[in-house]
């Protein structure tokens, strides 16, 4: 895991999530804006994931391996579980869904970090 990888990845999960919020307040439903932010978090989150399998591979080995491998999995799917959500989403609400699930990702992606900082020695 990397911080650098963390902040722009939080901040990518925080637009989607403001844009989520901004169609669910016009009543609009999501259009290209959401589907391109959605994009270039899922992009962060992959080139996250392998940075952290790598690590995972050079036998660094967080103290809840358990947990960090089960948050690393979430994290990748959810914003596309919530893009899909939301695409289906006959009304306003659309926006709503795909928010939280980003802002469950910025979460995640903090509590990962954290995970994987501990160490078992």
């Amino acid at each position: 895991m990397s911080t650098g990888l963390v902040v722009p990845a939080t901040v990518a999960a925080a637009v989607v999530a403001a844009l989520g919020l901004l169609s669910t307040a016009l009543r609009r439903r999501i259009g290209m804006a959401h589907l391109t932010a959605t994009g270039v978090l899922e992009l962060l989150l992959v080139v996250q994931a392998v940075v952290a399998g790598a690590g995972l591979a050079g036998g660094h080995r967080p103290a809840e391996l358990a947990t960090f491998v089960a948050y690393l999995g979430s994290v990748v799917l959810l914003p596309v579980a919530g893009y899909l959500w939301a695409r289906t989403e006959p009304t306003r609400w659309a926006g709503t869904v795909l928010a939280v699930a980003a802002a469950a990702v910025g979460v995640m992606l903090w509590r990962l970090l954290q995970l994987w900082e501990v160490t078992g020695g």
